[in-house]
């Protein structure tokens, strides 16, 4: 745990650098997002639920909702995946122009487990707009550098199953691919919901 929390201090220390003082109530349609300038995200291609290649460049004008776990979590990404789903589904309803422009995507960091089919299994649970992304080791590794997401396999255990220790956030990105929120997706949906409606604009 000492070793988790020592690795995602630089990464929480640089979007805490980047954030804006907490705006009153008067200012809050003029503040900057929270994560506005903060080095996170950038380019990349990684393989889709149906094996094809899948570039940052095919979200070009969306928002989108980046989230790194692994299916054969036990706990966090299920309850994750749960609430963001059901908050995509307020939001099918509540505002269908806006959730039409938002794509969430999940990144496995286990991609010796999670295969293309694997991951459509495990996305279509949740909702059925939500695309999961995988690759081989390295360029997994670089993609979840570049937004500053920590992850590490622990030792097997005796029937060869495993855990991955991973951070635990969902980026809300401008259609540019620039960062501008963290969405609470450890909580319930309206949250979600209130944080996507208050910076996607």
């Amino acid at each position: 745990m000492n070793e988790l929390r020592r690795a995602l201090l630089p990464a929480f220390l640089l979007a805490v650098a980047a954030c804006s003082p907490q705006p009153d109530a008067a200012n809050t349609a003029q503040a900057d997002p929270p994560l506005a300038g903060a080095a996170i995200g950038g380019p990349f291609t990684l393989t889709g639920e149906d094996g094809t290649p899948v570039s940052d460049r095919d979200f070009a004008g969306q928002y989108r909702i980046v989230y790194f776990g692994y299916t054969f979590c036990p706990d966090v990404c299920p309850v994750d995946m749960q609430n963001l789903g059901a908050a995509m589904r307020l939001l099918d309803q509540k505002d269908p122009a806006l959730s039409a422009r938002i794509q969430p995507i999940f990144v496995t960091v286990d991609p010796a487990r999670d295969t293309p089919a694997v991951l459509r299994e495990f996305t279509d649970a949740f909702y059925p707009r939500l695309l999961g992304l995988t690759g081989d080791p390295a360029t997994i590794a670089k993609v979840a550098k570049e937004y500053a997401v920590y992850y590490k396999a622990q030792p097997s255990g005796p029937g060869g199953g495993y855990l991955v220790d991973h951070t635990r956030m969902a980026y809300l990105m401008s259609p540019e691919g620039k960062p501008l929120a963290l969405l609470p997706v450890e909580g319930p949906p309206q949250p979600i919901v209130d944080e996507i409606e208050r910076w996607a604009k």
